[in-house]
């Protein structure tokens, strides 16, 4: 039997980055996160542990999801909620790098930002990220490799304009 307190511990940051990106907005992120623990908590079967990460993953996004469903909107990324605490040296152009990377990052459709987050901030094998997504392992593969050559077209264009 996993300790709820342990999982919380080991995994909440992980979702709670995870719904962020995913929706932009800190207070879904945060809704989302209790919710994913509030639903695993109240899971009736066993889980387990090799794939508990992409399990809690998959729920952060369905609630994210659900979310948008039931209020028909789409937040933008807070430019002041990606660093809260800026600091003296940081640059216009940095802040302008950032902007770009969000909005592209946006533009992004859901499951494939999905994918992405799923593989390079998750580092979770395709298999999982298949599993976690409902797709297949080669579906899965292609939207990451999609996701990164968007991501790399759109801020070659912004910066090569």
């Amino acid at each position: 039997m996993i300790d709820f307190d342990e999982l919380y511990q080991s995994y909440a940051a992980d979702v709670h980055r995870f719904a962020f990106w995913l929706s932009g907005d800190a207070g879904i992120a945060e809704e989302a996160t209790a919710e994913t623990f509030a639903r695993a908590w109240t899971h009736h079967g066993t889980l387990r542990l090799p794939t508990v990460k992409a399990y809690l993953l998959a729920i952060a996004r369905n609630v994210v999801r659900g979310h948008y469903r039931r209020s028909r909107h789409s937040a933008e990324l807070d430019e002041q909620a990606a660093d809260p605490t800026p600091d003296a040296q940081r640059s216009l152009l940095g802040r302008e790098a950032l902007a770009s990377v969000q909005r592209a990052f946006g533009s992004l459709p859901e499951k494939d930002r999905a994918a992405f987050l799923l593989r390079v901030e998750h580092e979770l094998p395709y298999a999982e990220i298949a599993t976690t997504l409902g797709i297949s392992l080669s579906a899965a593969k292609v939207k990451v490799h999609r996701a990164r050559l968007r991501l790399s077209a759109a801020l070659t264009e912004e910066d090569n304009p």
